[in-house]
């Protein structure tokens, strides 16, 4: 009874405070300095989210093990385990502030900051920003936030893994997952979630990430299948060969985990949970995350039948993703109607995008391309379908702006990359296989083929 009794006044405490729906834009400076229930619940809500998203890392690797062959299949768990190491590195060295440049969010050894937030206090006062202003951030701890959007810098790189698969080197694929964490992806976020001009200047509504996240990664990739170039013998003669995927369990298990990982992606940019209205947001963002999930995988399923009479696996699976890709940049403001028909428009997208991009002869192994970076763009426009505050031109202005910004950038780099080290193995060790040839070992080595 004594333990129902803290929990009964825990709510009551929660339910008389009533805290703005931020989403995961820069929080505003409270007027007073919340309830001790408040902080409690907006930091657990940090938490479950962060450990949510952290677990779609799990979900990329198996998707991108189970969509490549098998001689590759060491190399893509190398990698994924790799670029999340080292994304969550570069975004506590250099990404967290850049990101949030009028904030003291550097980690130390205390919540205040550590060296990195003291230095970064020092030029913000020296600038004319004062410490009050510096230390305003105080609805939840510094270090659950810290630990939700880092969650958020690693997902942006697993994007570009996958669609670079089988024919690129290890080490300059780091390097560049290095400056994307550390530099490109804080920079644009920072013009939208930290309060710069994308959100001051053009009301850029942008919830969870479909353009800050996932076209970001997208237009990453785009930029290093363009400079790479396709797999040996993936186009030949005018005619598209397929390369079927190692293990469509492990594909399926992977699209399942992200699925999971997502009602943490979306329903965690809600940053509050500290009032009832804050809780009934929560709930619905859940619903129509999972609600569009659903509608993009049945759409994929339904087209595939009808234009190639057999419903495709993988089209369904990256349907699903498409829809959640396609309703993160709102997962708020729609019914569940609504809900599904973006998500339903996300899974047509990739049915055509991906034999599109075969024509183009862009080499997407798994579909990140399709998935992040056309239903990104789909998502973010969509949001004025549903959110009355949201101007198309607000939404495709921004779009541009990022997508410029993060090509423009991301080619400079490959191409840097290329001409100093390479970023593409040998024809004979792309034959071989990159586990063998990059690795000296195999995921399956009694059954290679």
């Amino acid at each position: 009874m004594k333990n129902f009794g803290r929990l009964t006044g825990l709510a009551a405490a929660a339910a008389l405070v009533a805290m703005p729906a931020l989403a995961q834009d820069a929080p505003a400076a409270p007027s007073a300095v919340p309830t001790d229930s408040v902080w409690i619940l907006n930091t657990l809500l940090f938490l479950v989210g962060g450990f949510l998203v952290f677990f779609m890392a799990a979900g990329f690797a198996m998707l991108e093990a189970g969509l490549v062959r098998s001689k590759n299949v060491a190399m893509q768990c190398l990698k994924n385990i790799a670029l999340f190491s080292i994304a969550c590195i570069m975004y506590y060295l250099i990404g967290y502030n850049l990101m949030y440049p009028l904030g003291n969010w550097s980690i130390g050894s205390d919540e205040t900051g550590g060296y990195l937030g003291a230095f970064a206090t020092a030029v913000l006062e020296a600038v004319g920003v004062g410490a009050d202003a510096v230390d305003d951030y105080s609805y939840a701890s510094t270090g659950s936030d810290f630990f939700f959007q880092v969650m958020f810098c690693g997902a942006t790189a697993s994007i570009v893994s996958g669609a670079l698969a089988e024919r690129i080197k290890l080490w300059p694929f780091l390097i560049f997952t290095a400056i994307l964490t550390g530099v490109i992806y804080p920079i644009q976020a920072s013009w939208k979630w930290g309060g710069g001009f994308l959100d001051s200047q053009f009301g850029f509504l942008d919830f969870a990430g479909s353009t800050v996240v996932h076209s970001v990664g997208g237009w990453a990739a785009l930029a290093g299948c363009l400079i790479l170039g396709p797999r040996i013998g993936k186009y030949k003669d005018g005619r598209v060969t397929p390369f079927p995927g190692s293990n469509l369990t492990l594909a399926t298990l992977g699209t399942f985990i992200l699925w999971l990982g997502w009602f943490g992606f979306n329903g965690g940019s809600q940053l509050a949970l500290g009032s009832i209205g804050n809780a009934a947001d929560v709930s619905r963002i859940f619903v129509n995350t999972n609600m569009a999930a659903c509608a993009g995988a049945f759409a994929a399923m339904v087209l595939t039948q009808i234009l190639y009479k057999k419903p495709d696996l993988t089209m369904v699976l990256n349907g699903a993703l498409a829809g959640l890709v396609s309703i993160t940049a709102e997962p708020l403001t729609p019914g569940l109607g609504w809900a599904c028909i973006i998500g339903a428009i996300g899974g047509i997208i990739v049915v055509f995008a991906v034999p599109f991009l075969d024509k183009l002869k862009i080499d997407d192994v798994v579909g990140a391309i399709p998935v992040h970076l056309f239903c990104g763009i789909w998502g973010t426009l969509a949001v004025c379908i549903t959110n009355p505050d949201a101007t198309f031109m607000g939404q495709l202005i921004s779009i541009i702006i990022v997508g410029v910004f993060v090509f423009v950038v991301s080619a400079i780099l490959w191409l840097i990359l290329k001409a100093v080290m390479g970023i593409r193995v040998s024809a004979e060790d792309e034959t071989m296989g990159l586990d063998k040839a990059e690795l000296g070992m195999e995921a399956y080595p009694e059954f290679r083929s």
